[in-house]
């Protein structure tokens, strides 16, 4: 089942998926030189469709490889296709078997959805996937603890494309131009702008010495082809909102879409203090605002504003802050909710520093 615009415009967000070996192409290794820079996760939800061929011609005259989070509904009707992207290079990852919201299913749907997606790429292909795509990004402790059961990995991203959202071919292009070392991107199956897309996608990754590699299963980051990486190293911090010391009239935790804290009025924050031996790091906060309004959360690092994250859905999504320059040893990180006009909130997740 795809991908809703007018679900996704209400609801949308944030990273699970699988990964099987498969046929080695003519791509990407940890020892290639093209790749100085590192390795990028192209991900695709919703397939197969009856856009998944042209989908596939183009990655292939582009020599990218990407991961493609299938539904198990449209993997049982379109087995061909799902045979078809494993033939091309790409490696198949659990996006559920009917696209639901996990987090309105109870313990048992949630496991009903996974496991029927992952015996039907098992039968179809010979292996099971290793990642999962909670649909629209919304999960919780219950779906990760499932996943976990069923020996996956929660993969969401650090970059949406906005392809769901009417998003032109040159604003996706400008989505991938963001991603750092590691990233993942958020794209879908079956929009014709995210196909006019990849051939851009391609020379602009190879101009910034950059290369589309697989999902690591255990790290949740995009590495070489073959698993290996020569990626710069990376230590990524996740500090959990509800952890952070909250300021403002209305600043509370919340238990959904996610355990988290919901900012409600201008001025309303939550603020750590980190010790900072270099002086440049990227942030990503995942979020949501309460409804289809933009909400807006400002980045401060010593008492300066930084940058800002703007969620414009309740889907939790991660955006990312990449390169920002701060002072080193301790600082104040400060999340503030700004230009609240009544009709939203923002509503926080987590915040990583890598």
């Amino acid at each position: 089942m795809f991908k809703s615009k007018l679900f996704k415009a209400v609801m949308s967000v944030a990273l699970l998926g699988s990964i099987f070996a498969i046929p080695p192409l003519p791509s990407a290794t940890a020892a290639d030189a093209s790749c100085p820079n590192g390795y990028v996760g192209l991900t695709f939800d919703d397939g197969p469709s009856n856009n998944t061929n042209n989908i596939l011609n183009a990655l292939k005259q582009a020599n990218l490889r990407a991961t493609m989070f299938n539904t198990g509904q449209n993997a049982q009707n379109n087995q061909a296709l799902v045979r078809a992207q494993v033939a091309a290079g790409m490696w198949i990852g659990n996006h559920s078997y009917t696209h639901p919201d996990m987090t309105k299913l109870n313990a048992s749907q949630m496991a009903s959805e996974i496991t029927r997606t992952q015996q039907t790429i098992q039968s179809i292909t010979g292996t099971t996937p290793t990642l999962f795509r909670p649909p629209y990004g919304a999960t919780n402790a219950t779906l990760k603890s499932v996943i976990s059961q069923n020996g996956l990995r929660e993969m969401l991203w650090n970059v949406d494309s906005q392809d769901w959202n009417g998003a032109s071919a040159s604003q996706i292009v400008a989505a991938v131009n963001r991603m750092a070392s590691g990233d993942v991107i958020l794209m879908h199956d079956q929009y014709q702008t995210t196909l006019q897309a990849i051939p851009q996608i391609a020379q602009n990754l190879k101009n910034r010495g950059l290369c589309a590699g697989m999902i690591s299963p255990a790290t949740g980051r995009a590495v070489a082809p073959d698993g290996g990486t020569n990626n710069p190293p990376a230590t990524t911090v996740r500090i959990e909102t509800e952890n952070m010391t909250k300021s403002g009239q209305y600043t509370s935790n919340i238990s959904s879409p996610f355990n988290g804290v919901a900012l409600y009025a201008n001025n309303d924050a939550v603020r750590t203090t980190h010790n900072f031996t270099t002086g440049t790091h990227s942030f990503s906060l995942r979020g949501a605002s309460n409804n289809n309004n933009m909400a807006r959360v400002d980045l401060k690092i010593g008492g300066q504003t930084k940058g800002t994250f703007y969620f414009g859905g309740s889907s939790p999504a991660v955006y990312t802050l990449n390169n920002i320059s701060h002072g080193t040893g301790n600082q104040t990180i400060e999340l503030i909710v700004t230009a609240d006009d009544g009709t939203w909130d923002a509503y926080l997740d987590y915040l990583e520093i890598s």
